[in-house]
């Protein structure tokens, strides 16, 4: 799959996906991931890729010029997506249906912003869409853009280890977040690995499974329990069965 990424600090990005997962799936060419420095295509000694906003105002604003120079001379994969507040929000469901982009010639780019924002222009006649990863300021676009393109990575064929984590895991297809996690030792300074794990029983660690990603979902993120209709009958009956797991 390829992603391109637009910014004028192109090796934030490309550092931060050359490790771990990322860095193997790029080795594999299942990722093809390409940086483009926007400094590279400003017209001045100084590469200037801001100036003053029309009108007044504080900040400084990135200029048209650069961003469209930039984006043409690469060709990238459509859609471009501008990386800001205003966008749709950046969820595990955008991360599948950007991921389902992956067949031959498929992909999707992005466009991270700096200073006090990005020339309107850019937004109405280059820019496909927009995606927010939150309600929060961030410094530029760049860490969104690392952390979509890592979610999404994890979701191709191939990417993963394991083929049924990114179904198991938060915010999968059940709609629940995670159930805790234990390993060796089973003792730690007196804190017990649940017993019902150690038993071989599977059906029963199943059970125990759903029960615990049921009682920390319903306690960190109601909200996800309402958005999937409530509770079914059966699941009201696993959180009777088994206590919750403490967290913090």
């Amino acid at each position: 799959m390829r992603i391109d990424v637009f910014t004028i600090f192109p090796s934030l990005v490309d550092t931060f996906c050359a490790e771990s997962l990322l860095g193997k799936c790029r080795e594999s060419g299942l990722l093809d991931l390409r940086c483009h420095d926007l400094r590279e295509y400003t017209t001045d000694v100084h590469r200037t890729v801001d100036d003053a906003p029309f009108g007044g105002g504080a900040g400084m604003v990135m200029r048209a010029e650069p961003i469209f120079a930039c984006v043409e001379a690469a060709d990238p994969p459509r859609p471009l997506y501008l990386l800001g507040p205003g966008g749709r929000r950046f969820d595990q469901r955008l991360a599948e249906e950007l991921a389902s982009r992956h067949g031959e010639g498929g992909g999707f780019s992005l466009l991270c912003g700096r200073y006090e924002g990005i020339d309107h222009r850019v937004h109405e006649h280059l820019c496909d869409g927009e995606i927010s990863v939150g309600d929060v300021v961030l410094n530029g676009g760049e860490v969104a853009a690392c952390m979509v393109v890592e979610a999404v990575t994890r979701l191709l064929p191939g990417a993963m280890g394991n083929a049924v984590s990114p179904i198991s895991e938060s915010f999968g297809p059940a709609g629940l977040l995670e159930e805790p996690h234990f390993t060796r030792p089973a003792d730690f300074r007196g804190w017990n690995v649940p017993e019902v794990l150690r038993g071989g029983n599977h059906a029963l660690i199943e059970r125990w499974r759903v029960a615990q990603a049921l009682h920390r979902t319903l306690s960190a993120r109601p909200d996800l329990i309402e958005a999937r209709g409530g509770l079914s009958e059966l699941e009201k009956v696993l959180l009777e069965e088994f206590p919750a797991c403490p967290y913090p």
